[in-house]
């Protein structure tokens, strides 16, 4: 399996048993797992980035936990975290399509701007060609109630949307990824740079989440292959 340590037992029977047609049961997997002690790599702790305590004006909560959406680029999420390397933080802006769960904006950067949102948006805008009406839900913070980052919206005619106060599970998509790259690329690795944490991430992002990692939300299928077969059908 390319997955190495990332799957838990779930993942890897249907990995074994639907992509390597190896049959199998998937108490027999977990309890090789158990015997060989091979575990999924578990999660860290990682602080907040978000800095609600500002004079801007924030969009209320129209997404409302709802996150079953029936077709791509209705409604994405962004959300900010921190990668550490041995020459200081790096932060990172990623936005995700709540149907497919596949990442269609990223940006990275040493300080946590309100540039790094405005990139990641206009990254994702480029890539997917949203049209009117498309939903944009995020925290309460300084970087997403800007003015740069809301004229985005209004110049495209998207519909601002942002978590209650101190309520994240409203966001709680967003924030699986960024618990699913750390326990799955961050916290095994050592970056020397932060040129070096962007072209792992990035590597990550667009040739292994968005286009391998089974997501079980989907039904063990790919972000893109969810889409794809979606699409066919």
């Amino acid at each position: 399996m390319a997955n190495q340590s990332n799957y838990g037992s779930p993942r890897s029977w249907n990995e074994l048993h639907n992509v390597e047609h190896m049959r199998c049961s998937q108490n027999r997997v977990a309890r090789v797992m158990r015997i060989n002690d091979i575990v999924a790599i578990q999660k860290r702790k990682f602080r907040v980035t978000t800095n609600s305590k500002h004079n801007y004006p924030v969009w209320p909560n129209i997404l409302n936990r709802n996150v079953m959406v029936e077709k791509p680029n209705t409604i994405w999420v962004s959300d900010i975290t921190y990668i550490w390397t041995f020459e200081g933080w790096l932060y990172l802006a990623a936005v995700l399509d709540l149907y497919s769960r596949v990442i269609v904006g990223l940006a990275m950067d040493k300080t946590i701007a309100d540039t790094l949102t405005t990139q990641a948006m206009r990254q994702a805008i480029f890539s997917r060609r949203p049209g009117k009406g498309l939903i944009l839900h995020s925290d309460r913070g300084s970087q997403y109630a800007s003015n740069d980052f809301k004229a985005i919206l209004i110049q495209n005619e998207f519909v601002g949307s942002m978590s209650k106060k101190g309520d994240c599970w409203d966001n709680a998509v967003a924030e699986s990824f960024f618990h699913t790259l750390k326990v799955e690329l961050i916290h095994r690795m050592k970056f020397k740079t932060r040129e070096e944490a962007k072209r792992k991430i990035f590597e990550y992002v667009e040739m292994y989440y968005n286009r391998k990692r089974a997501h079980s939300t989907l039904g063990y299928l790919s972000p893109l292959e969810y889409e794809r077969q979606a699409f066919l059908s």
